[in-house]
């Protein structure tokens, strides 16, 4: 594995994710890939070899493991890290996409042109879509894994010993897993942390979707006051207005403010933006 490729990678998707998504690559990295790299491929090894039948019967312990061992744990895993990690070079392509348009943009009109992206980096237009959708397939391949391990190994546990009469096993056989418990441990512990990554993808989705939907409510409230029209204000006598006359234009705007809602705190309306 070249580490100064993937070192590259992480730090690249770091730059743009937000704090949920920086949680969520620290958890494939040091809770999925190096646990894979480092310990699991250890424990199952030789997986096939080391299954054993008390049975001399040719191919009855090869049909045995293929029914109860249909897809290996390893390359399960090998396959479901892949797809998950998949997503974030998209994401990556996209950004490399938006800075090779603004240095093409740049070397055509110069030093004084118009950019296309204030940030390239900045989730916003197609890029935001892009890191959703990429959250979006992330969570799909966790939760499909683990319905396929679900399915077939159930309750993500192996016994110690399963019981085979596939033929050309000649009656009922015995066949001994070898370190179920320990193989049990590390399926467990790699569930785990595929559903925390389900919940953080979760939780970073509504992060983002509620953060663009207050955004653009806040961006249409500010618009809509920008918009009131300044009301004339008239005296029938311009320097020494009468009380009646103060009264009932005092009258009259409170009238034409209470048709407006009130200013949401966040937004402050500068009287030369109206």
């Amino acid at each position: 594995m070249n580490w100064g490729l993937f070192q590259g990678l992480v730090s690249g998707v770091n730059k743009f994710s937000t704090a949920f998504g920086r949680l969520w690559l620290s958890i494939v990295f040091i809770f999925r890939l190096l646990v894979y790299v480092v310990a699991a491929e250890r424990v199952w090894g030789d997986e096939q070899g080391e299954f054993d039948c008390n049975t001399r019967q040719p191919g009855c312990t090869n049909v045995c493991y293929d029914f109860f061992f249909p897809v290996s744990h390893i390359r399960l895993w090998a396959l479901q890290l892949i797809l998950v990690t998949c997503p974030s070079l998209l994401v990556i392509m996209h950004v490399a996409y938006r800075e090779d348009r603004e240095r093409k943009l740049k070397e055509k009109l110069g030093e004084n042109y118009s950019q296309l992206y204030p940030d390239t980096s900045k989730k916003r237009g197609g890029l935001w879509w892009t890191y959703l959708l990429s959250l979006v397939f992330k969570t799909a391949v966790d939760v499909v894994f683990l319905y396929i391990f679900h399915n077939l190994y159930k309750n993500y546990s192996l016994p110690s010993v399963v019981k085979c009469s596939i033929n050309p096993c000649p009656n009922i056989v015995d066949c001994f897993i070898s370190r179920p418990t320990e193989k049990t441990i590390f399926t467990i512990f790699m569930v785990v942390t595929a559903a925390i990554c389900v919940l953080l993808n979760v939780c970073e989705m509504v992060y983002l979707i509620g953060k663009r939907c207050r955004e653009c409510i806040l961006k249409r409230t500010k618009e809509r006051y920008r918009r009131i029209p300044t009301m004339p204000f008239t005296y029938s006598h311009p320097f020494n207005p009468s009380h009646q006359d103060f009264y009932a234009l005092n009258n009259q705007v409170n009238a034409r403010l209470e048709l407006y809602p009130p200013l949401p705190p966040e937004i402050k309306v500068k009287p030369e933006d109206r």
